[in-house]
């Protein structure tokens, strides 16, 4: 490899790809419009494709749009579920909390009376 191509840098496959789609564009556009048919005929072709690929762009948004839905509902759901299940859990929680902290004072309580008849007693 000489100087030159190492300091050229490679092109990913994106770009080629992206130059492959707008070449065929351009050539498609070029092929319809030097082609030998009537201006008339020409326009109806165009008409046609167009309204074609209109129709087919309706089609996809209204799937993508079914779709979406469909995932904005289960993704609802399931956010629903899960708020449920995290107040659930943090009131078992708190419960645990509150009898434990219970019972850490009734001990405590306890401690402190036989501290108090030991003293008493000396």
């Amino acid at each position: 490899m000489n100087k030159e191509e190492m300091d050229c840098q490679v092109q990913s496959g994106s770009t080629f790809t992206k130059g492959l789609v707008i070449g065929a564009l351009l050539g498609a556009a070029a092929a319809l419009l030097y082609a030998p048919k009537p201006g008339r005929e020409l326009r109806s072709d165009l008409t046609e494709k167009l309204s074609a690929a209109t129709d087919k762009s309706k089609e996809v948004a209204a799937v993508v749009g079914e779709k979406a839905t469909d995932l904005a509902k289960n993704v609802t759901e399931k956010t629903t579920d899960l708020a449920k299940t995290v107040s659930e859990s943090a009131g078992t929680i708190f419960n645990s909390a509150k009898e434990a902290s219970a019972d850490v004072a009734e001990d405590v309580k306890r401690a402190s009376d036989d501290v108090m008849n030991e003293a008493k007693q000396s």
